[in-house]
């Protein structure tokens, strides 16, 4: 068994005792002679931003390529290690299928092998999903944003367009097909009724009615967001 710290600051946060790299250094030392261990080793990043993931971080890769079953890792703050929750879900996941300990001061100790374990994965799990949420909340936002501007977003041609040099451009032939597809369908007209009128007055290839839902659908969709 090898015991190490793991220490972080950015640029920023250098000048702030609080979270120097000493004050870190001694938290962590005290920490394991509370428990009867000798620090075998330190990796410290100086000047890494949290946002960075830990195993794409200099020492942070080195850390985990050196850890062995039965090491035990030690840092002084949870936001040190990590500052992405799911980050540190994946990591903490990786480290108890490695039988490898991860303590952390500020929450009390092993956050990978005893009663306090659950409840961290549980809250982490919760933020990281939230995460995610936001993540794709800014995806369609900024996509819907490009689309209200008239930007191309990639992917399929959306019908009722060209795609001239990266903007879309309306296709007369096509509006004039959803503008039709719109009064046919408050006049109660099927799918099928709708794909032969195109098919018959605006020489379109005759589609089937699921293809003219989907058409219809997603233009709806585009006009409201």
């Amino acid at each position: 068994m090898k015991v190490y710290g793991y220490c972080r600051v950015s640029t920023a946060e250098q000048a702030n005792g609080g979270l120097s790299l000493d004050t870190q250094r001694q938290q962590i030392t005290g920490y394991a002679m509370m428990k009867g261990w000798q620090v075998d080793g330190f990796f410290v990043e100086a000047g890494v931003s949290g946002s960075v993931p830990l195993a794409d971080r200099p020492e942070g890769q080195r850390m985990l390529a050196a850890l062995q079953p039965g090491d035990v890792v030690i840092t002084a703050k949870l936001d040190r290690a990590f500052r992405s929750a799911a980050d540190a879900l994946g990591t903490l996941e990786q480290l108890k299928d490695d039988k490898v300990g991860l303590h952390m001061i500020d929450l009390g100790g092993d956050v990978t092998g005893n009663g306090i374990s659950k409840l961290v994965f549980t809250i982490l799990s919760a933020v990281a999903e939230n995460e995610r949420d936001r993540i794709r909340e800014r995806v369609r936002d900024a996509k819907r944003h490009r689309a209200s501007q008239r930007l191309y977003n990639g992917g399929k041609r959306p019908f009722g367009f060209d795609v001239v040099d990266g903007r879309l451009i309306p296709n007369a032939n096509e509006q004039a097909a959803l503008a039709r597809g719109k009064t046919l369908r408050a006049e109660g007209k099927s799918y099928r009724d709708i794909a032969r009128a195109w098919h018959n007055e605006l020489v379109f290839g005759l589609m089937d009615a699921k293809t003219v839902q989907r058409i219809l659908d997603r233009a709806e969709a585009s006009e409201a967001a």
